[in-house]
């Protein structure tokens, strides 16, 4: 009775922007107390109740109940410990990167017309190697078996990774989309009737994976409630980039997902700010749009959207101002940040507030220009992944930023698109990075003819211990 007074009663005068800020504070202690004495559930009825009487009192909330902040869903104190060896994952990683870009390149100058995507890949590999590292599973008498549909233009990297794994020879990987060459190939995209015993599922054309998982985990859902499957675990995750979501059998068939109640489904958004046709729209937000709709398709929405090293200056901003300039700044300022030398960031991104200024004053020129976004840090991954293996009657979908073309090139973060297949001066550079060998002189006049050998382990599989793969690593033996 005492709230529905308060909010129907009008206010006597404008509070002062002083007062109000000080009151705001206070309702804000007030809720984390509350949240602390009676924890989540009691907190949530809590909140659906003000903003049930909010609208009875004629208080339109827009988007406020669709969107959160511009930040990580999942909180640094929440975030658990990673359970791996993230120096020697990220040095195999990146073998797995050379490889994919390897085998691209020496299908376009094969001579037989044919080439694929480079920064696809390039933009995804970080979260689609924590999930093989740590989560998905094989099946097996006790578990029944992960089903992982990847984002079509990735398939280079998971050839690299089979092959740096022995499952792929040299002949298949080097006749890359030529399926009927001498030896074998491999097929451009995912599809079980060109390789029956690697894909599970057909996920190009682009928008075609969204709907077969969805139509999957509802399949596996019915053969369960009718005992033709036994109920023990799997899940379908299914990759797709945010310019598949343009496609209208993606979004068109999300709602399928919740009424059916397909808590063995997680979609994972690679927002790396490329639409189908060029970059996203930047005088907006991909992943606060596409959390507004999928939100509102009753999904669980999990964003990964800042790496670790913004975890100390969220910390430290006790008022907020860095994150109203986070939920302020749009895509297009993302993409121009992420070309720009650090004090061209600092300049534009401090514009006009003394207080963001003095906040970020002790990073240096370089430390703002490579810091991360969350797609690209394995611990954010690692957190991302678990909490939406762990939620139960209800659909998952987990957005994370990343930025395309992060390492195949020169400059690294610079979204290259689709012209990369042609550049050699960028694979010189790639090739100079930590684990990759690239001679300073080019070996004769043939040019991406004489890319330096395949990196593959010699017995045909990855060391069985890590003193094992560190030699490994070091020495190629």
């Amino acid at each position: 009775m005492l709230l529905n007074e308060m909010m129907n009663k009008k206010p006597e005068k404008i509070p002062s922007e002083d007062s109000w800020a000080e009151e705001k504070h206070e309702w804000l202690e007030a809720l984390e107390a509350f949240h602390r004495a009676h924890g989540r559930p009691h907190v949530r009825e809590l909140l659906r109740s003000l903003q049930n009487q909010a609208l009875a009192s004629g208080v339109l909330l827009e988007e406020a109940t669709l969107n959160t902040p511009y930040r990580n869903s999942i909180p640094p104190e929440s975030q658990p410990a990673y359970p791996g060896d993230i120096d020697m994952e990220q040095r195999i990683e990146n073998i797995h990167r050379w490889n994919a870009m390897a085998m691209v390149l020496q299908a376009f100058d094969s001579g037989s017309g044919v080439g694929s995507h480079i920064a696809t890949y390039a933009s995804a590999a970080t979260m689609m190697e924590v999930g093989f590292n740590h989560f998905f599973r094989n099946r097996d008498s006790n578990f029944g078996g992960d089903i992982v549909n990847v984002q079509p233009h990735a398939s280079p990297g998971v050839y690299a990774r089979a092959f740096l794994e022995g499952r792929l020879s040299e002949n298949q990987v080097k006749n890359f989309r030529r399926e009927l060459a001498a030896g074998g190939g491999l097929s451009s995209y995912p599809h079980p009737r060109r390789m029956p015993q690697f894909w599970p599922c057909p996920t190009a054309s682009m928008g075609l994976s969204t709907v077969s998982s969805i139509y999957l985990a509802r399949f596996a859902k019915y053969l369960e409630h009718r005992g033709l499957k036994a109920d023990n675990g799997g899940k379908i995750w299914c990759f797709i980039g945010d310019g598949e979501s343009d496609e209208p059998e993606v979004l068109g068939t999300i709602n399928i997902a919740a009424r059916e109640n397909l808590d063995n489904l997680i979609l994972v958004v690679n927002c790396n700010l490329q639409r189908l046709d060029g970059p996203v729209r930047g005088n907006g937000k991909i992943i606060q749009e596409l959390e507004s709709v999928f939100r509102g398709a009753h999904w669980n929405v999990l964003k990964v959207v800042w790496g670790s090293a913004w975890d100390e200056l969220f910390a430290r901003d006790v008022a907020g101002v860095m994150q109203k300039r986070m939920d302020e700044a749009v895509d297009g300022d993302y993409q121009m940040y992420s070309v720009l030398p650090g004090d061209q960031v600092r300049e534009h991104w401090t514009r006009g507030n003394p207080a963001l200024a003095d906040l970020i004053r002790n990073l240096t020129d370089e430390e703002i220009r490579s810091i991360r976004r969350g797609g690209s840090r394995p611990q954010k991954d690692l957190c991302r992944l678990p909490a939406c293996r762990s939620k139960q009657r209800q659909a998952d979908r987990d957005s994370g930023q990343d930025a395309q073309g992060l390492w195949h090139g020169a400059g690294r973060r610079r979204p290259q698109y689709h012209s990369s297949e042609k550049e050699n001066e960028r694979i010189r550079t790639a090739g100079k990075r930590p684990t990759i060998w690239y001679p300073d002189e080019p070996r004769g006049d043939r040019g991406r003819s004489a890319l330096p050998p395949w990196r593959r382990q010699p017995r045909g599989r990855l060391p069985a211990t890590m003193p094992q793969a560190t030699r490994w690593l070091s020495t190629g033996t």
